[in-house]
Formats: C-alpha cells, structure tokens, sequence
C-alpha cells in the first residue's frame, strides 16, 4: 500500500512533496539527492539524481552506499528512466528508487515492474486512483524487476 504525503515533511515517508508516494518500509533519507557529476566529486553522498540521458551503469561501483537514487522523468513520452531503473535493480540495487517529474497515474505499474519504489509526480495523483493503477493487470506476461512470476510460467511451470 502507497503512503501520500499530504504537505510539508510527512511522518510516515519522510518526503517533503505533497505529491509522493513510497511503497518502502524502511526510513527515508533525508539528504538530498545530488546530480551524477556532483556525486563523482563527494566520496560521502548517499543520494544521487540521474538526469535524463545519464548513464545509470556510472553509479554500479557505488551501489552498496546509496540509499535513494532519484531519477528525473522530464516529460512522460520520455522512457529512458525505465532503463535506468532496470539496470540499478538487475545489478543489485536494493535502496530507494524514486521516479520524480512528469509521472502519469498510468505508468506506475510499469515504473513498479522496473523498480521504482517511490514517486514524486510534479501533479499530484489521487492515491484511490494509484491503487487501482497499481492492481489493473494482475498477471506479467515478462519477467522483470518487481519479481512477478509471468503467466507462461504460471500455466506451463
């Protein structure tokens, strides 16, 4: 179930936009995420922005000391961030992902089938509706990060 922040610094998730929703149990951090190049001149942040058109495999040597890795969503039609997720979870990644920008109610199953855990849509996102997107398909018909167990195999072991 999706925590919502209702204004200011939420109590539950840690995130300061009214429009967040995190699906994580742990503690959030409260540092804020740095961009790719700023993080390669700090040894100490455990916090980092990928921007549209960086190069998650960069943060790969670091995995172990990041906490949130925050990926920009500019527009919508843009699905770079879905790889960037896809490589983070494959290669072990087990921090917070955030999916932050221009986040659709509709793309949240996907985004969660990639990885993402948390989301900061620059709109808000009724959490009633976020729920329904969440639950629309409750098959996978591929494999992916979220760990669903496609159909095929369901049907054919």
């Amino acid at each position: 179930m999706a925590e919502q922040a209702q204004s200011g610094n939420d109590p539950e998730t840690g995130l300061t936009s009214a429009n967040a929703l995190r699906f994580r149990a742990d503690e959030p951090t409260d540092e804020p995420a740095v961009t790719l190049d700023s993080f390669d001149a700090q040894s100490n942040a455990t916090a980092v922005r990928l921007e549209a058109g960086d190069d998650a495999r960069a943060l790969l040597p670091y995995l172990d000391r990041l906490a949130l890795v925050e990926v920009d969503f500019p527009t919508f039609r843009d699905g770079r961030g879905y790889s960037a997720a896809r490589v983070l979870r494959e290669a072990g990644y087990r921090g917070e992902l955030r999916a932050a920008g221009d986040v659709l109610v509709d793309q949240l199953l996907f985004m969660r089938r990639c990885g993402f855990d948390s989301f900061a849509p620059q709109s808000p996102i009724n959490p009633a509706a976020a729920e329904r997107a969440l639950h629309r398909f409750p098959e996978a018909y591929q494999p992916a990060a979220d760990g669903a167990v496609p159909i095929w195999r369901l049907r054919h072991g």
